[in-house]
Formats: C-alpha cells, structure tokens, sequence
C-alpha cells in the first residue's frame, strides 16, 4: 500500500461522545465491472485482489489504487473486534459519505441502504454481531454515465476536462464505530437569537420509553466559564427549549460570532433516565444572525459586505477527500490570509470538519447542493431527498450563512420556460425555507432565479471599465446577459433583494509546468495583480453591489485559475492578494 496517509480525527466534532473507534485504514476491495457480486454473496465470502485506503476514492493517488477509469459496482471489506459498549448498550456503525449508493453487510447480514454521495448514514449493527472478529463489507455503486444523479464536478467521461474533475466513486469520508446507550440524544438542533440572547435547543432521542422519567441537563460555558445551566423533563422523544444566555454579550463586541471574532460557547448535554446519567454529548455554538433588512445584507444586525472566495474542496492526492484535517485547517486559514471573509463551497457537501475548522478560525460558509445535469422525476426525488439531509446535517454549523440547491440552471436547464422546472426551483426554496427559516435561501445561484433571498450574478466580464458601467446601478445590473442568460425568469420580478456578484474573475496563470484554461489570461505576477485588481476593485467600488465570490481559491486539475497552485502554492504573495480584496 502506497502513501499510508489515515483520517483519524473525530469525524463529527459537533456532536461528540469520547468513545469511538475509527475504522479508516486498510480494507480489502474489489471491482465488480460483471455486476456479479451481490448474486455471488461476495458479501459472506469472496476472495478480494486490491487494499484500499479508506476513506479515499480508488480513483486517488491516496487510496493506493490510483485508476481514474469508470469502475460503477465496487467492494469493500474490513474485520474488526466490538470495542466496550456497556450493559444494555448498541454499537453503531457510521459513514461520513458513500458515492453513490451503499449497501453494508456485517457477518453476512445486510444492516444499512442509502442513496446519495454526500451525506451520512448510520446502522445500528448491536443485533449481528459475533464473539471476537466481525466483517463489515460494502458494495458501493456510482452511475459514472448518468448526469441525473447528483454529482457536482464529477465528470462522466474518464478523463476530467474544461470545468468538470475526476470521478469519486465509493467511501470519501470517514467510517467509524460509536458505543452508545439504549436510550441516547440521538441529535440537536441549535438555533442562536441574538436579540434576545437566548439559545434554542431541540433535542432528539433514541431508544425513549414513555414509563421511564426521562430529563436533560444542559451545561453552557464560555471560555471554560460557566454561563448557565438548565434541566427540563421530555415525556416525548423530542422536545424544544428555549435557554437564556445569562451573560454580558457587549453588542456584539464580547460574545457574539463573526469571521473577526469566532466566539463560541461549549455545550455539554446529559441524558438522565429516573435520575441516572445514561448518555453525554459535546456540542458548540455560534451567536449570530444572518438578515436582510430593508435590501440591505446584514450580519449580525450590521451591514456586513461579504468578500467570498469560491473553494472547490479538491486536493491533488485525494480528490474530494482531504489528505490530512490539517489541509482542511490550512485551506481556511489561507482564505482568511488572502483577505477573505468567507466561502462558496462550490457543488459540494463538505467534510464536517472543514466547517468546524471555518466555525473555529471564523469564516463564512455558504453551503450548496452537488448538482445533477438532467432533469426527470427520478432526480427530484434524489435531489430533494439529498438535499434534505445535508441541509440537516450542516444546520447546526455558525459558519454556514447562505443556501444555495441550485446553480447556474443545472438539472433545470430549460427553467426559463419550463413551468415544471421552475416548480422545481421553487419547492427547493421553500423546502429550505421550512427546514431553515434563519437563513437566505438563493433558488438558483448565478441567473436565471426564480423567488429568492439575494440575487446572485455570475459574471466574468474582466474589463475594468465594464464592470463599473454595469454595477452602477440596479438596472444595469439586473440588464445584463452573462452566458447570454436572463438573471430573474420571467413572472419573478425584482423585489429589492440584495445584489450579489458571486461568481467572477476566474483569471489563468500558470506559474508551472501545468497546462489549464480560465476565463481570461495573464502573461507574468505583474499582468495577475493587475488583472486581479480591475475586476475587484470595481465591485468595491459598485454602490448596488452587496458582496462578491472570486473565482477561485486553488487551481484545480486542468483548471488554473486559482489565487492558489492545486497543490496551495499563492500565485503572489498573499499579502498582495490581501490588499487588492481590501481595495487598496
């Protein structure tokens, strides 16, 4: 096995129970191009020929494999021994992301289905288990040729070209054993009112018996210094809370989060079952507000201008998968280096530790669905069902500040005049709307927006001088074609929704050997800077322009048009980079 790298870090460091046992590492794995394997029970016995890596992609350099070539029905098999799990107690089995379909086996006994490349899925495996060894197999299947499953920049042709990269196919994320009670705290949703410096608390519980006297007990503290504390019966297996903050928030300047400050207060959750302690979790959060009041952006009941930069989340060895949590560390730092308050995290769900990285350090995060490319009845069901369950599992995270289901059109690629598409679009607005009423929802992000929060532009005019005339006022604005589209279809008037230009620039320059495309070229560093300055400045400058999204933060494959190298390497200094995104 080549380039041992391990992903041993807490995968969920939002909801966290001190014990876990990690099953990334070495796994036996196998192609199955025949679609044999089920028919055959490889999952009770089959002899494998290749070991992999977990949890990076066979199409990686990490994995040890390193085979960019369509392989659709892949396996995957591991031993391990039960850690502890107490009297009465379960083990479940979780997975970070599996693409595109899972099916898990342990002991030859099927425990889990899921559909969809992005999100988490977990079995409870308690009842298959054996004395001593137990085996856990995998058969994933991709759809490497079908562009109506949610894919994001995947390509469904062996070799990556234009804006489309490598395939993932199989385990990218984490997979891990976790002991846990009977009854447990299954999951929270933490909901921040500054205005009233109240935390809500909604609580979720597995395992509830209606005789049993069942509490909660919620500790919260501040940099290790206690705030408040609270505990509060649950006849039900869920229920809401709303806690005071009892402390000095200082408008904002003490406690509250931004990317400047990242404050965040630490919560300890107990689950007490007739007075006895069954269940603990770890948790955090972020105070803050994301609005928009009277047309204007606000963050935190300010106007706030967002200086995003479009982050693709791809690595040179491992593709989607970051080689080590310290990449993911270092891509944030090297964002807020670069003089960025935030990210567009660009047709992908994020690893979670990513945004406990961007909630930890400070940096906004707008959270966006893997698109698909076509669209029929089947998709919407994918799309939706996907999108639902990411919207869940990042909802938690300060960081995340924005929603975007769709961008640039794709799946929904006749939306200007298809009633069905534009339906489409709608309900996935709404959809997020009823999931998270506490932030912006952008129904199509670049042209082409059906009811939406902001109005998102995507523009790659690189002519200084045109910018300017453009971003001079809202109709100018709203009257350009980038692409050749409409930005609002017809029937969905402008309503005075902040203006945001949120993809731009994406200037080539190649600094080594690598060859690349990008919307526009620059010959040396001076030809760059220069380049670079002509298109931000004047959004800077735009008195209707509320915020942007530079293209790109790192290059990427055949792509070179990063403020980053693919292997994070600054084109210019940063401290450069960093004066040009403040203007000066």
């Amino acid at each position: 096995m080549t380039n041992p790298h391990l992903r041993n870090e807490y995968p969920r460091p939002q909801f966290v129970r001190d014990a876990w046992m990690s099953l990334n590492g070495e796994w036996e794995f196998e192609f199955d191009d025949q679609g044999i394997g089920e028919k055959e029970a490889w999952y009770a016995g089959h002899e494998f020929s290749w070991k992999i890596n977990v949890p990076f992609c066979y199409q990686s350099q990490l994995s040890g494999i390193g085979d960019p070539a369509a392989h659709d029905q892949v396996w995957y098999r591991r031993t391990f021994d039960v850690p502890e799990t107490g009297p009465s107690g379960r083990l479940l089995l979780h997975f970070g992301a599996v693409d595109y379909e899972a099916k898990v086996w342990v002991n030859g006994r099927l425990v889990a289905m899921h559909e969809g490349g992005h999100t988490p899925f977990t079995a409870d495996i308690t009842d298959v288990l054996a004395e001593g060894e137990n085996t856990v197999v995998v058969k994933a299947t991709d759809y490497s040729r079908d562009v109506s499953v949610p894919r994001g920049k995947q390509y469904w042709e062996d070799q990556s070209a234009g804006i489309f990269y490598t395939r993932t196919t199989g385990i990218w994320q984490s997979v891990w054993l976790e002991p846990v009670p009977e009854t447990r705290i299954d999951r929270i949703r933490l909901i921040p009112d500054i205005d009233k410096n109240d935390i809500g608390l909604e609580v979720f519980l597995s395992g509830h018996h209606a005789s049993a006297e069942v509490s909660l007990k919620a500790v919260i503290t501040f940099h290790g210094e206690f705030v408040t504390e609270d505990c509060y019966s649950l006849s039900q297996a869920s229920g809401r809370r709303v806690i005071h903050l009892d402390d000095f928030n200082d408008h904002g300047l003490g406690r509250w989060w931004t990317p400047e400050r990242p404050n965040l207060y630490d919560l300890e959750l107990t689950l007490l079952v007739d007075g006895t302690a069954v269940d603990t979790v770890q948790s955090y959060f972020g105070m803050r507000k994301i609005s928009v009041e009277a047309g204007k952006l606000h963050f935190n009941n300010r106007s706030y201008y967002m200086k995003l930069v479009l982050d693709q989340g791809y690595f040179p060895e491992g593709l989607l998968t970051a080689p080590s949590d310290d990449d993911l560390r270092r891509d944030v730092e090297l964002t807020k280096e670069m003089g960025f308050n935030g990210v567009r995290k660009h047709q992908k769900i994020e690893d979670p530790r990513y945004l406990y990285w961007a909630d930890k350090l400070g940096l906004l995060v707008w959270g966006e669905m893997a698109n698909a490319y076509e669209f029929t009845e089947s998709y919407v069901g994918r799309m939706t069902r996907e999108w639902m369950q990411a919207v869940e599992r990042d909802f938690n995270h300060p960081c995340i500040v924005a929603w975007v289901p769709l961008n640039e059109s794709w799946g929904v690629t006749n939306i200007i005049v298809d009633k069905q598409q534009q339906y489409h679009a709608l309900s996935l607005y709404h959809l997020t709307k009823s999931l998270d009423p506490t932030r912006p929802v952008i129904s199509n992000d670049g042209w082409e927006l059906v009811t939406t929060d902001l109005v998102t532009i995507h523009d790659y005019e690189w002519r200084k001088e045109a910018l300017e005339e453009r971003y001079a006022a809202v109709e100018s604005a709203l009257t350009v074609k980038p692409g050749n589209r409409m930005i609002l279809v017809p029937g969905f008037p402008y309503e005075g929704q902040p203006i945001l230009v949120t993809e731009f620039g994406g200037i080539s320059f190649k600094v080594n050997e690598w060859e690349g495309w990008g919307y526009s070229g620059a010959e040396n560093e001076e030809d760059f800077a220069l380049r670079l300055k002509n298109v931000i400045v004047p959004m800077l400058q735009s008195p209707v322009v509320q915020g942007f999204c530079y293209t790109q933060l790192t290059d990427v494959e055949q792509e070179i048009n990063g403020l980053l190298t693919y292997d994070r390497k600054p084109k210019l200094p940063l401290e450069t980079i960093r004066a040009i995104v403040a203007g000066s």
